[in-house]
């Protein structure tokens, strides 16, 4: 069944107090991890349905859109007068793998620096790819897609409308990406605080704790500041309390338990800057020369058809190297 066969339905429905897309044209997604959430959606060469989805997008034509640990749910309007119904199921991942992410990220000062200032590094992708959890489905199989719309097509317009709104959700909350995986923002950066915070002899593998009120204090600009007498005094202080003396250290704190204190006055200006050098990004979203080619189909016969897309293939590549 194609879609040509519900063209007599008309054009859509127009809808007041739609999602629209931000994008009026070009590409839609500002943030890597957008971008890179399309360019695989993409990348499944699906043709002119991502097209028309876009211009859904674009319209307002969305409803809503609520993003849940392992699915998306969405209402798009069409040209019926019932707007459609749109789910698109991704597998969460495991509490047991979780636990394995939460503690690595804890492990390395670099990510849960970015991660507790909002923002997801670009290296994420393949810390999690290599521990079993792929942030980004690898094949178009890996998503569970639905729409109530009578368009047998996989994706329809509906469900692409939803894939370009879903991305600039993930633009606007990059943890969005995150629970849609399984965990949410408030948990994830709890776990990481209580894993930073803890030796590593008595860490907690349990489920993750829930953010209190108090946890924000923690990103405060007194955060990791030594109390008076500097780090020989937290030492003494551990050691007349019983404390855990002699645990390796964890998370940030085997970075910065080497460190000398220097003095606040020669401090101040380097408040904001890292105590070591955070490593370069490597780049990114290395897109196909012959991507556009993919997405458009093949051409006409008047203008030499899939011949023509061939042979415009090879020159991208020709040119791309």
């Amino acid at each position: 069944m194609t879609e040509g066969r519900f063209a007599d339905y008309g054009p859509p429905r127009r809808v007041d107090g739609g999602l629209r897309a931000r994008s009026t044209r070009g590409a839609i997604g500002v943030s890597w991890w957008s971008r890179r959430f399309l360019e695989v959606l993409e990348s499944f060469a699906l043709g002119t349905r991502l097209t028309r989805g876009r211009a859904y997008a674009r319209a307002g034509q969305v409803v809503r859109l609520d993003v849940h640990p392992g699915r998306v749910d969405a209402v798009v309007q069409g040209s019926r007068p019932r707007p459609y119904q749109v789910r698109v199921a991704l597998p969460p991942f495991p509490a047991d793998l979780w636990t394995r992410i939460e503690t690595e990220l804890a492990a390395q000062a670099f990510f849960s620096a970015r991660l507790l200032a909002g923002d997801l590094p670009a290296e994420l992708e393949e810390l999690l790819a290599t521990l079993g959890a792929p942030l980004f489905p690898a094949a178009v199989s890996d998503l569970e897609q639905h729409c109530s719309c009578p368009d047998a097509a996989v994706p329809c317009k509906h469900l692409a409308a939803t894939f370009y709104l879903l991305a600039e959700a993930f633009d606007a909350d990059p943890f969005a990406l995150l629970h849609w995986r399984g965990r949410s923002r408030d948990d994830l950066l709890a776990r990481l605080r209580e894993l930073r915070g803890t030796p590593t002899g008595s860490v907690h593998v349990g489920p993750p704790s829930v953010a209190t009120d108090a946890a924000p204090q923690a990103d405060g600009p007194t955060a990791g500041a030594q109390p008076a007498g500097g780090p020989a005094a937290n030492g003494a202080a551990d050691r007349s309390s019983g404390g855990d003396v002699g645990l390796p250290a964890a998370g940030a704190a085997r970075v910065l338990t080497d460190l000398p204190a220097p003095p606040l006055a020669e401090t101040v200006d380097r408040f904001w800057l890292p105590p070591v050098p955070l490593p370069d990004r490597p780049p990114s979203l290395a897109s196909r020369p012959d991507l556009l080619l993919r997405q458009l189909g093949a051409p006409a016969p008047a203008i030499g058809g899939p011949g023509l897309a061939e042979r415009l293939r090879q020159a991208y590549r020709q040119l791309g190297e």
